[in-house]
């Protein structure tokens, strides 16, 4: 058989299965056409071959909980608050101009990209800009606004003030980036719609959200019971709590993503359940602000949850163990989950987050070739085992050597191929000393 390209000799590690030890992988314009032991590729041939040397290769990882232009207050925020945009002193969104919203987001997105994630959900201000920086990057991106009607000018400094003109204009963003590229033929591409949080959208902003998104069958990706000041506001105002608010808004459905889901009660878990929306665990960022969301309880619920880095980090690697750490850490020590189970949410419970689980999330025949593989002489990576147990515990962004993304070759022996990494990191990091020091830290 004639393939466009074949990894030779790689062992793989895909949905919980055993590990395959010395297969090779068949890729015909961007699909996997074979998965096979290295020695039924005798007789087939291929316009590129990549050389895998025995290493471990893996579906891409599906992070599905980004604002890539917060790579600006990476290394600092960590210690002076929870969130930007509620934290004083940081360089806020809305004093990030469309140029610099794009800078910054090509260097957050090409980390996720050699660091693993082939596929990412990633939604802020100015989301043209956010399209403009993905395109260059190559990623599998689901990108959305961020929708809210709180003044941001003012939420730093912990004042809630609505502005009707900033939900409209934010929300009207939001819909022309949908408009113009949802439903364009580049299949890298898609738009979800992204209020913000129970705290920073009016209940009629949430529910014209809602809306909208059944209507035309939209992804809604949003923040939820990040904090407890989000929950005390809510309450506050409406008598609720941030889980009833969003159902009652129409918010909640088998198509939407929830990040983060720290401060919940069992009302607020089974209301969750009954919608069918998935959870996006983003165990590394919650623990830097000294929480730990109840993933337990909401296992016990059979609501499926996938996980994301959140930006500040790339590290799905450092994520996942990070997921099963604090959680035994909430539940007494008791080992409440393993390796194999944080793999599948990394990859196939992300793609399922996403609705795109029957064409990614797998190394299997039939699916699009978005693929990652590590380096074969990494001594952290040794010894393996079942595979699940050495990646999860022990594997790091900095192991991914080359990543097929549609079936093309965009990262090789750790390169780049499509974008100059140097340039990135150089033009982003010009921004954020403008910013820092706009911020009075430089």
């Amino acid at each position: 058989m004639k393939f466009d390209l074949i990894i030779k000799d790689v062992n793989i590690l895909s949905n919980g299965e055993p590990l395959k030890k010395n297969y090779s992988i068949g890729i015909k314009n961007n699909l996997i056409i074979k998965v096979k032991p290295s020695k039924n590729f005798d007789l087939d041939v291929a316009k590129s071959t990549l050389l895998g040397k025995s290493a471990i290769c893996m579906p891409g990882f599906i992070n599905n909980h980004n604002h890539s232009p917060i790579m600006s207050v990476r290394g600092m925020v960590e210690d002076l608050g929870f969130a930007p945009a509620y934290t004083p002193n940081v360089p806020q969104g809305h004093w990030i101009s469309e140029e610099e919203t794009f800078l910054l987001s090509r260097l957050g997105l090409a980390e996720m990209l050699i660091s693993g994630c082939t596929t990412v959900v990633d939604f802020y201000a100015k989301p043209f800009a956010l399209i403009k920086a993905t395109k260059e990057i190559g990623l599998r991106t689901f990108v959305g606004g961020r929708i809210m009607d709180v003044d941001t000018l003012k939420l730093s400094g912990g004042e809630f003030s609505y502005s009707k003109k900033l939900g409209n204009q934010t929300f009207n963003d939001n819909v022309s980036l949908i408009e113009k590229y949802h439903n364009q033929e580049d299949t890298l591409i898609k738009c979800v719609l992204g209020p913000h949080a129970a705290d920073t959208c009016s209940y009629d902003l949430l529910k014209q959200v809602a809306e909208y998104g059944h209507k035309h069958k939209l992804l809604i990706h949003t923040h939820l019971s990040q904090s407890k000041m989000e929950v005390n506001r809510v309450k506050q105002i409406y008598n609720k709590t941030p889980t009833e608010l969003l159902n009652d808004a129409g918010i909640l459905s088998s198509k939407t993503i929830l990040a983060h889901c720290i401060f919940l009660d069992k009302q607020e878990i089974a209301i969750i359940a009954k919608s069918k929306s998935y959870v996006s665990h983003v165990p590394s960022g919650n623990a830097t602000g000294g929480m730990i969301a109840p993933i337990k309880d909401l296992l016990d619920a059979s609501i499926p949850i996938s996980i994301a880095t959140d930006t500040k980090s790339a590290d799905m690697f450092e994520a996942m163990r990070n997921a099963i750490r604090v959680a035994r850490i909430k539940n007494n020590g008791k080992f409440i989950f393993d390796a194999k189970t944080l793999f599948n949410w990394a990859t196939v419970n992300g793609a399922r987050s996403l609705g795109i689980e029957k064409k990614v999330g797998k190394i299997e025949e039939g699916k699009i070739a978005d693929i990652i593989i590590l380096n074969e002489k990494a001594p952290n990576l040794r010894p393996v085992v079942d595979g699940y147990g050495i990646v999860v515990h022990s594997g790091s962004g900095q192991n991914v050597r080359d990543v097929i993304l549609n079936g093309e070759i965009i990262v090789q022996n750790y390169n780049p191929l499509k974008f100059n990494l140097q340039e990135i990191i150089n033009d982003a990091q010009k921004v954020c000393d403008r910013l820092w020091k706009k911020a009075g830290h430089l």
